[in-house]
């Protein structure tokens, strides 16, 4: 058991170690700041999905311990807040099972908590570190008034005969207020989904991870009250002032999580064909229209379930959290 615990506690500490290096390492990269930053939650989802919620808690204080002597305490909050205790809480509960036998299945297998209560739960944490984030700073219609004026200027000293039509300008800044926590809010849960991907199959190919590798094409649904939510977070888009910007990163964090389990159903249902790769390719490249991704987003909205993962059960699952 000391060893056990040896074991947890230096995986804790370098797992928070190497999230603050990565972060530091966002903030000397700027071409590469978003993904480095999104990175920093592998070390945490490392320790959390490897050696569980301890590891995981650890490597959240020791980021944040050593974060704060290297960095302004903004930056180590809006870190804690977006990165590190999002990625705790979600290997938490991808560690998550219990006797299958509770459920109607066979006594001698264990069900892992579904992917869909995955995602719900991310965007859920995303959503509400969007929140708080934003209210720290102060966002809101005159923080995005700085920021496009500031952006025309910068256009203007370039191309001095520029001149930006007033109400056009007027019109974009009233648009950013709710398509910048709409696009922030739904890269985040993207990217920090795609952190616990990778970080469950580095953790599975060193024989460490406790949840089992899924079929992410057959496993990746939303949850089907999801779609209440991210319906109700378009609605209040519509309602204005705070109200307004909350919904829209309600509306951003759901609707990525519909849009990533359009393209695993799309991904799953062009097994076997022959015009799969074509589809496939087509479906990805025409992303950055809008038509394509609203289609990707209904076929994920039509298609919600949850599938449960079935192991057989070890001596030492004794209760119904694996994870210590």
């Amino acid at each position: 058991m000391i060893k056990l615990n040896q074991t947890v506690l230096i995986s804790g500490i370098l797992a928070g170690i190497a999230a603050v290096f990565l972060t530091l390492g966002a903030s000397r990269q700027p071409s590469l700041a978003f993904l480095l930053y999104a990175a920093s939650a592998m070390p945490v989802f490392i320790a959390g999905l490897g050696w569980g919620n301890r590891a995981a808690i650890i490597a959240v204080i020791t980021a944040c311990v050593v974060g704060s002597l290297m960095a302004p305490m903004l930056a180590v909050l809006s870190l804690a807040i977006f990165t590190l205790v999002p990625a705790a809480w979600i290997s938490h509960h991808a560690n998550l099972a219990r006797p299958a036998s509770e459920i109607g299945g066979p006594e001698d297998l264990l069900a892992w908590y579904p992917l869909s209560g995955i995602i719900l739960h991310l965007c859920i944490a995303i959503s509400i570190a969007v929140i708080i984030l934003g209210s720290i700073i102060g966002y809101g219609p005159e923080l995005v008034s700085q920021m496009v004026d500031l952006m025309m200027s910068s256009v203007t000293a370039q191309e001095p005969s520029f001149s930006p039509d007033q109400l056009a300008l007027a019109q974009t800044k009233s648009l950013m207020v709710l398509m910048l926590p709409i696009m922030q809010g739904a890269l985040w849960v993207i990217l920090l989904f795609a952190a616990y991907y990778f970080a469950s199959r580095l953790v599975g190919s060193f024989g460490k991870g406790l949840r089992p590798r899924e079929d992410i094409p057959a496993a990746l649904r939303m949850h089907r009250n999801a779609v209440f939510v991210f319906l109700a977070g378009i609605v209040a888009t519509f309602l204005g002032g705070v109200i307004a910007m909350c919904g829209a990163v309600i509306a951003g964090t759901f609707g990525a999580g519909f849009l990533m389990s359009g393209y695993a159903s799309l991904h799953y249902r062009t097994r076997g064909k022959d015009w799969r790769l074509p589809v496939l390719l087509l479906a990805y490249l025409s992303a950055v229209f809008m038509l394509p991704l609203l289609i990707i987003l209904v076929i994920g909205m039509s298609d919600v379930r949850s599938t449960i993962s079935l192991t057989p059960m070890r001596k030492t699952d004794t209760t119904n959290e694996t994870n210590n």
